[in-house]
């Protein structure tokens, strides 16, 4: 893995290259029976980015799973982010398209204390 430089970075957390398959489901109720595809391109413990074929929106949450076993920073992930059923949940920060059906992600890792965003995108807090 390689550390990605950047002579104007402005990010908290250091990424890391990492080119893995990805599944994830986008958290509403619409949408949540449907496993999508995509590949991650590089992680941090805040978040990652990823290469998807189908578009989301900036905000909508989002249900990954990934190979988290091989990487020493995934072990820092475990201690601080909402898993649910094996898959990590995360929010969409950034898209921005790359050509046809192709579209870079931003999404950064929801914590435990954030997992009300999840119940909030499923419609769950109106009881």
């Amino acid at each position: 893995m390689e550390n990605i430089p950047g002579p104007e970075e402005r990010r908290e957390y250091t990424r890391f290259d990492y080119a893995t398959p990805l599944a994830y489901k986008v958290c509403k109720k619409e949408t949540l029976s449907k496993l999508l595809t995509g590949y991650t391109s590089n992680i941090s413990t805040a978040g990652l980015l990823c290469n998807f074929r189908e578009t989301v929106s900036p905000e909508d949450v989002l249900w990954l799973s990934f190979d988290r076993g091989v990487l020493s920073v995934c072990a820092e992930l475990e201690k601080r982010v909402f898993i649910y059923q094996n898959g990590i949940i995360g929010k969409v920060v950034r898209v921005e398209a790359k050509g046809y059906d192709n579209y870079d992600v931003g999404i950064k890792f929801l914590t435990r204390e954030e997992q009300n965003f999840v119940k909030q995108s499923l419609g769950e807090d109106e009881k």
